[in-house]
Formats: structure tokens, sequence, C-alpha cells
């Protein structure tokens, strides 16, 4: 299983709805086995740069993963956000868990 983990900041803090309405879209991609987005509660006490918004996905395999990204809401998606975001850190990683 493929675990995708994606941290979002807007540019502008009055376009983080926006931005959390265009990453929304991804949920509606059926080639997935889990996904949600969420707002960041910024509540670490360890001061730094704090994401906006959460993307977690789980996909069974690499060939999900990539049909999740060759749908068209995944390019609607990027079309909404890329102008409106600052920072987009992306990590991937295996895990055994079925």
């Amino acid at each position: 299983m493929i675990r995708h983990i994606v941290f979002f900041t807007a540019r502008d803090p009055k376009d983080r709805e926006t931005v959390f309405d265009g990453l929304s879209l991804l949920t509606q991609i059926p080639h997935k086995r889990h996904f949600e987005i969420g707002r960041n509660a910024k509540s670490d006490p360890i001061a730094g740069p704090e994401p906006d918004l959460v993307v977690y996905g789980e996909f069974d395999d690499a060939a999900q993963l990539a049909a999740f990204k060759a749908h068209p809401l995944y390019q609607r998606s990027i079309d909404i956000v890329r102008p409106l975001r600052d920072m987009r850190i992306a990590a991937d990683f295996l895990t055994d868990q079925a």
C-alpha cells in the first residue's frame, strides 16, 4: 500500500477556502483506497512553518496512484490550487499494511 501525504500553504490567507475547495475535488476521484483533505489544527508547540491544509490518501499500489493522477479532476484541482498556493510538500511511502 502507498500512503500519499501532501502539505499546502495558501499564498494569501484569504484564499485558504478556495484552495481547500480545489483540493476537495480530489475526493471525487474513484481510484483510491482512502482519501481525505483536512485543515491543519496548528497545535504543534514547536515554532516553525505550518501548512494550512493536509491531503492524505491511501492507494493499493503505484498503478492505482497513477490512475488517480491521470483522472481529469486531478488536473482541474491543480488548475485551481497551483496559482493560489505558496508551499507544497509531498511524500509517498510504502507500507505493508493491507
